[in-house]
């Protein structure tokens, strides 16, 4: 039956039927061995799958814990000046008008065009200079060869709105914002700093909710990111508050 086994026997031998279901057990456990590797492989797929659906999920979900708030926040603002009769009311309503094209449209997809971005940012401190007026200063500095870099949507709003929300809207003096986009290679260094009130000027529901939009980013960072694609640095004194973002883009 095979080159190398035992001569024709002239009647059943022990030895020559060990030799036999050996070379049966062979054949056995080699099928057996491609069949469990076909199983692991398509268990593995079906996993892989499975969490990439459940990552999928995870990211719309905390999408849109940023895009109601992000957008809460700008129609409390025009609520603010339709209170007070101003003529920025219809200025603002354009500037949510385009924020809103980008909201519903950009989410959708899982990376978006830095420059669309950065031209959401633009927007939102549009509007809130119109609100503050002369007490807020904000220096927007950008950098670099925007074209062909892609982020994840309203990845970088959450810093500005926290900005706003924790300097801006506590402040009872000059409020300071800057912002600076540097793109090198494939990268962008993204940096944020503003100066913050005292904090007998905190309410407690501030204190309470000043850390769900840095968390919801970290989270959305860690998901949607490789952990040598990005660096997140915040830091935070008694004055000012300050974040340090590189992202591969």
């Amino acid at each position: 039956m095979w080159p190398e086994g035992p001569e024709e026997p002239n009647g059943l031998s022990l030895n020559f039927a060990i030799q036999m279901m050996l070379g049966e057990f062979y054949v056995v456990a080699f099928v057996t061995a491609i069949k469990v590797t076909i199983d692991w492989l398509e268990e593995s797929n079906r996993f892989n799958d499975l969490e990439k659906r459940q990552l999928a999920t995870e990211l719309r979900f905390l999408r849109t814990q940023v895009s109601p708030h992000f957008f809460f926040n700008t129609l409390n603002n025009i609520y603010a000046l339709t209170l007070e009769k101003s003529d920025k009311a219809p200025e603002v309503v354009l500037k949510l008008s385009e924020l809103m094209r980008y909201l519903l449209y950009a989410t959708k997809k899982r990376k978006h065009d830095l420059i669309n971005e950065l031209q959401c940012i633009q927007n939102y401190i549009d509007l809130e200079r119109i609100r503050f007026s002369d007490k807020l200063n904000v220096k927007v500095t950008i950098k670099g060869n925007l074209n062909g870099k892609k982020i994840a949507p309203m990845l970088l709003i959450p810093f500005v709105e926290n900005s706003f929300k924790h300097g801006a809207n506590q402040n009872i003096g000059a409020v300071n914002i800057k912002v600076k986009a540097t793109v090198e290679g494939d990268f962008l260094n993204f940096e944020i700093s503003n100066n913050l009130p005292d904090q007998s000027y905190k309410t407690k529901e501030d204190q309470k909710n000043s850390g769900i939009g840095l968390s919801n980013i970290k989270k959305r960072l860690d998901l949607g990111y490789a952990p040598e694609d990005y660096h997140l640095e915040i830091t935070k004194t008694n004055h000012h508050f300050h974040v340090r973002l590189k992202i591969k883009v």
